[in-house]
């Protein structure tokens, strides 16, 4: 069975060659991993289709969305369209128009130049392209699913290109997992296509979500552009903006303190015609405001700078709305000058001019009259040392006084009333104290329990351990958080009718989030008159509201809702319950009377869940006596 003579074994191998372990992507793979980067959701989408439109010199673009670009994402244009090559190409990585050589990253003028954003878009969807140019007979019809071309054939089609991007993330259901509700999503839409829109007021925007009309934006100049955005009275808010200089030129408008908001939802820097980020150039517009806006609140803006492009690097971020400037410090001084400077001369800014002419207080009636010296009337019969019935007359006077003569009947107001008193006097009364108590009622007054309230933040209440400090706020956040809970699971809510209808002008995106929370808003408390596109009327408040507390009530939930409903949050209600409490909550700072601070630890160890907030911080802390002991021993 065995072979007798076995061959030997070699003592020394030779060792084994080891195979290459690095090796280039395949393009579909690469592309898929740039898409995490450039594709993050829908609105990125809808942000490189359409800066491709702008670049493309399109003067009408029309953006369609279904299910908040989920299912479809659609970008028409007019433009100069691709010939067949260029159609074919422009799915292919790193392959762009925008730039020749790396020089020419420090002077663009377009907006993408990486030329990934259409090969990792075809990577992650179903992705349909019609193209044509001006001079050709027939365009081109591409369609491409997941990087892998299906078709491509010759059609009629007219002059521009239209991309539609269907499926996002088909292919890669974590990430499709990852979007957020419809609502969120289309929110970012809109703020893409807002950012896009105000950027080149002399191209037409439409904009259609689920078969209706969105926004229809006729080419215009800056402000009217605004205005058709935002709508409502922004037209009375804004206050133009002019500088120029060898540095930048500024041009656009701010909005004027008294229309300031809580959240940053009007607040557009623009450089070159693109949209960007800077809190440098924020903390500049919050500086040039410096005293004339109430805490918390951000005013509007809209900022349109022109710097020379070899002066700024925006290839620092993936998204691109961040910028690098050469000389930060002279644009930030620059800026908050002009903003200062406008808000001073359209008289939003209160001055002070120690050269003012006198002569301007003057009324212009007053100029050709003369001075007249007063007259002093003197009544020379008038004795103070004479009797009381000289005096109580006037001598030059038109009629005479005379004091009244007591009435010597007065006995006869009360005629019929003794009989009424002998009846009276037949009944018996009982004693006014019906029980007994066995404490004395002083000594009940100092055994009752006292609050306190400590640098008007913390109430502290004795218990029979020892004592509990209270965080007044937060105790009154979990208080009226579980009230409006109640009022709008119950569907049962107090209401204060107001005598004159409070009115509140919003923009058109404000106006839809109120118009969604208008039931919930009404179960706890509100009463709306009138609500539509332009404006909100509102005809009773909360019991617990007052009338100077809507607005802000309001703002506050409309800027909690903007990033849709927070993780911490498990329905709408319950974030509207937690935004109308953190507004109205009693703030750090405020004075409690005994009664208020009673009533407040009453109410506090009253709920459900009282040892924290609704934002899950303690609302109380207890201190035993031992612990104080404890204190004194050391």
């Amino acid at each position: 069975m065995f072979s007798q003579n076995p061959k030997p074994r070699t003592q020394n191998p030779e060792p084994k060659k080891m195979s290459s372990i690095i090796q280039l992507l395949p393009d579909h793979v690469a592309n898929q991993i740039a898409a995490g980067e450039v594709v993050q959701r829908p609105a990125s989408v809808v942000k490189e289709l359409l800066e491709n439109a702008v670049d493309a010199k399109a003067t009408d673009i029309k953006l369609i969305i279904k299910d908040a670009g989920k299912a479809l994402v659609q970008v028409i244009d007019n433009g100069l369209g691709m010939s067949v090559t260029d159609a074919r190409l422009c799915f292919e990585r790193h392959a762009t128009s925008k730039i020749r050589q790396a020089e020419d990253l420090f002077s663009l003028h377009t907006k993408g130049f990486r030329g990934e954003a259409l090969a990792s878009i075809a990577a992650i969807a179903h992705v349909e392209m019609k193209t044509k140019q001006d001079q050709e007979e027939l365009g081109n019809h591409i369609i491409i699913e997941g990087s892998k071309f299906v078709s491509q054939e010759p059609a009629v089609l007219p002059k521009g290109t239209s991309f539609a991007v269907k499926n996002l993330f088909y292919n890669i259901p974590a990430r499709r997992n990852f979007l957020k509700s419809e609502t969120v999503e289309f929110r970012h839409v809109v703020d893409e296509f807002q950012r896009v829109a105000l950027a080149h007021p002399n191209i037409y925007f439409t904009m259609y979500h689920n078969g209706s009309e969105m926004f229809n934006l006729p080419n215009s100049n800056f402000r009217q552009r605004i205005v058709n955005i935002f709508s409502g009275k922004t037209n009375e808010k804004l206050v133009p903006v002019q500088e120029e200089t060898e540095i930048v030129t500024i041009q656009g408008f701010v909005g004027k303190p008294e229309f300031a908001k809580k959240n940053k939802s009007e607040q557009f820097f623009f450089v070159n015609d693109r949209y960007i980020k800077s809190g440098y150039l924020h903390h500049a517009v919050m500086n040039a405001y410096d005293g004339l806006l109430p805490n918390g609140a951000q005013p509007s803006y809209f900022i349109y700078l022109n710097v020379p492009p070899n002066t700024i690097d925006i290839n620092i971020h993936p998204t691109k709305t961040e910028i690098k400037f050469d000389d930060e410090q002279a644009l930030y001084a620059i800026l908050r000058s002009a903003i200062k400077h406008s808000l001073g001369q359209f008289n939003v800014a209160p001055a002070l001019d120690f050269d003012r002419d006198p002569n301007l207080d003057t009324p212009y009636d007053y100029q050709n009259k003369n001075a007249e010296y007063p007259t002093v009337q003197v009544d020379r019969t008038y004795n103070p040392f004479s009797d009381e019935k000289q005096s109580s007359s006037y001598s030059g006077g038109a009629s005479s006084y005379k004091k009244a003569e007591t009435t010597q009947s007065w006995e006869s107001l009360y005629v019929g009333l003794k009989q009424d008193t002998l009846e009276v006097e037949n009944f018996t009364f009982e004693n006014e104290e019906v029980t007994a108590s066995f404490f004395d009622e002083k000594e009940e007054e100092q055994v009752a329990k006292h609050t306190y309230q400590i640098q008007k933040k913390y109430i502290v209440s004795p218990i029979k351990s020892g004592m509990v400090i209270i965080n007044q706020h937060r105790a009154h956040q979990r208080v009226l958080y579980e009230q409006f809970l109640t009022n709008m699971t119950v569907h049962q809510a107090s209401s204060q009718q107001l005598l004159f209808p409070l009115q509140f002008h919003f923009s058109a995106n404000e106006m839809k989030i109120i118009t969604e929370l208008q039931p919930a808003l009404e179960n706890t408390g509100f009463v709306f008159e009138t609500l539509n596109e332009e404006y909100l009327q509102i005809s009773g408040i909360p019991a617990n509201t007052s009338e100077s507390e809507v607005a802000t009530v309001l703002e506050q939930l409309i800027s909690d809702l903007q990033d849709g409903i927070p993780d911490s949050s498990f329905s709408q209600n319950d974030t509207i319950a937690k935004s109308m409490a953190k507004s109205l909550a009693v703030k750090t700072g405020t004075y409690l009377t005994e009664k208020e601070q009673e009533n407040l630890v009453n109410n506090l160890f009253a709920c459900k869940d009282p040892n924290v907030s609704p934002f899950q911080k303690p609302t109380f802390i207890t201190m035993r006596v031992e612990d104080i002991d404890k204190r004194f021993a050391l």
